[in-house]
């Protein structure tokens, strides 16, 4: 997840594993639990999609109760919470855009919560940050954005064995919302690095 002027990037590949077995090459790391926040997830696939049905559903309630969107530091709380409260393997990134702009938490197993400008998680987080370290600044537009969140997807995919397949991106702004790029689009995105 990364932080740009008006809005976040968030990506995430598709590579699935067990072990040293690459269990599935086409698993969604990457939903929309709300018109303005992201969810994506590393570790078990199933706790990964328990957790993005229950916060897609508990954010929806709050929305149509206060007739407002909630906030992504309240959804990346919500999330702490639910984490916090029993032993889910999973790590996980909450990433979206309020009144106070666009923001990225990254949430642990455990339920702690850390925001940043941009975060990684996974096991290839470490080549993932290697990339963002070198190529993130502050004021960033949109597609610079996405072009430092392919580069960090493909670099955790050419070294990282649990990472690779293919990757999702999308972007969150206040005017658009959540946007899921297509295939071509991130063929393009990709050629263009």
């Amino acid at each position: 997840g990364i932080c740009f002027d008006g809005g976040v990037v968030v990506g995430a590949d598709h590579r699935a594993t067990m072990g040293h077995f690459v269990a599935n090459k086409n698993v969604q790391k990457l939903f929309a639990i709300g018109d303005n926040i992201a969810l994506t997830t590393a570790g078990l696939v199933g706790h990964a999609q328990v957790l993005s049905r229950i916060l897609a559903a508990e954010i929806k309630l709050f929305e149509l109760k206060r007739e407002s969107r909630m906030s992504v530091e309240a959804a990346a709380t919500l999330t702490a919470n639910i984490l916090g409260g029993r032993p889910y393997w999973v790590q996980l990134l909450i990433a979206g855009v309020d009144d106070s702009g666009g923001s990225v938490y990254s949430i642990d197993s455990a339920g702690g919560s850390i925001a940043d400008v941009y975060c990684a998680t996974g096991s290839g987080s470490p080549y993932m940050y290697g990339v963002l370290e070198d190529q993130f600044r502050e004021g960033m537009t949109e597609n610079e954005a996405l072009k430092v969140a392919a580069k960090a997807l493909l670099a955790s995919a050419q070294r990282d064995a649990a990472s690779g397949n293919g990757m999702d991106l999308c972007v969150i702004t206040q005017e658009g919302g959540f946007k899921l790029l297509t295939d071509a689009q991130t063929q393009k995105l990709i050629s263009s690095i």
